[in-house]
């Protein structure tokens, strides 16, 4: 079995887990974007997700002897392990809960407000609960400090995301208000749509929208699979936080699966690999987005169209970008235990920074906080750095494990 001993090494796995952490809610934001039914997205990003977690349980954890103490995965698997394995089992479910959460949540506040306020809702809460766990092996008087700048991140996200919706406001204000309901904005008519998007038949081209215009808003609310006009934020904002505390558990729950600090194992029993841990983590993570995903194909929450497994199996159309996702994702979380089985989970919870990433992307890919005020980008401007002063006072914190 491999095992990451080095603090540079765990470093490095933080990294990786960061980048790809940080990329996977881009491409699903990206196919809701493009008309991709979220449970369509969602099953393809599970079963990738699993194989993740099965590919590095039979690589790393099957490289070199397997000793007493650290058992390879196969031999692990017939070990009496089964109140450890609960505790993997329970960091799943909570974690594919999550995850299910934001995937909505996006849609409603942005890609990089939901990522900071989830993000710092795991840090504060899961780090501190991560830093006993470990018997203090992090240096609490770097690492609360982070905790703080990600606390304080997290209010500036608050205040982005009244600043820029009240940006959306303005640029929708001269499209007139639905008089049945008094709620959002009227899509345009048929032939207000005309001018929306490009003539067909030859009809010669119509420049598209640019980013952060009217336009670009009423064109992405006609495409996208959740609709989100005339429904209130505090929607996506509740989804948020919900997702923000069972993000703060997965990580102390998986902490002591692999070190049993509540002594639950039998004298004798080996504690479980974090490679053995996280198959058992990405099991209940699938068995959990599995049934509830079904479930939404015929009984679709937040307005989105029903469906069917038929017709999810004839779905294509994006398939390959949620398939890379769930492997992002699932390489990304065995990163991430990697490096926290090796340098304090507490430590390697400095990857919740990854709305630095997500925010790159959200600018890049999607035209997030194109044309507002200044006083959005002064407050965003802010936060990343709260971000980047955070992730770096984290990793300063990494202790060493015995």
């Amino acid at each position: 079995m491999y095992v990451v001993e080095s603090k540079g090494g765990a470093i490095v796995c933080m990294l990786l887990a960061l980048l790809f952490l940080g990329t996977w809610p881009a491409l699903i934001t990206l196919l809701e974007r493009r008309g991709r039914l979220p449970q369509h997205t969602y099953l393809d990003y599970t079963i990738t997700n699993l194989l993740a977690a099965v590919i590095i349980a039979l690589t790393f954890g099957q490289i070199g002897d397997s000793t007493v103490e650290r058992p390879n995965f196969f031999t692990q698997l017939s070990q009496d392990n089964w109140s450890s394995v609960l505790f993997a089992m329970a960091g799943g479910v909570v974690l594919s809960l999550g995850n299910l959460s934001t995937q909505y949540a996006w849609a409603f506040v942005g890609l990089s407000v939901v990522e900071v306020i989830s993000s710092s809702m795991t840090v504060v809460i899961g780090t501190t609960l991560n830093y006993f766990l470990d018997g203090k092996i992090n240096k609490a008087e770097i690492l609360f400090p982070g905790v703080g700048c990600f606390l304080v991140a997290v209010c500036l996200a608050s205040a982005v995301h009244s600043s820029n919706a009240a940006d959306y406001k303005a640029k929708l204000s001269s499209w007139p208000i639905d008089n049945e309901t008094g709620k959002g904005t009227v899509l345009p008519s048929a032939s207000e749509e005309a001018v929306l998007k490009d003539r067909e038949n030859g009809g010669g081209p119509i420049r598209k929208a640019k980013a952060g215009t009217a336009t670009f808003l009423i064109e992405l609310e006609k495409r996208r699979s959740i609709k989100v006009f005339g429904k209130s934020m505090f929607i996506g904002l509740t989804l948020t936080f919900f997702a923000g505390v069972c993000f703060s558990l997965f990580s102390p729950a998986f902490n002591l699966a692999t070190n049993d600090q509540w002594h639950t194992l039998k004298q004798g029993v080996p504690k479980l690999v974090v490679y053995t841990a996280f198959f058992y983590f990405s099991v209940s993570c699938f068995v959990t987005a599995l049934a509830l995903n079904i479930s939404f194909l015929y009984h679709p929450a937040l307005g989105v169209s029903k469906s069917s497994f038929k017709a999810y199996l004839k779905d294509w159309n994006g398939r390959g970008w949620a398939f890379l996702a769930g492997f992002l994702c699932g390489f990304g979380n065995g990163l991430q235990f990697m490096g926290g089985q090796a340098a304090g989970y507490a430590a390697a919870d400095a990857v919740q920074a990854l709305p630095l990433v997500s925010t790159f992307w959200g600018v890049v890919l999607f035209g997030e906080y194109r044309r507002s005020s200044r006083r959005t980008y002064i407050l965003l401007f802010s936060m990343l750095f709260m971000f980047i002063a955070a992730v770096g006072i984290l990793m300063a914190s990494s202790g060493h494990r015995k």
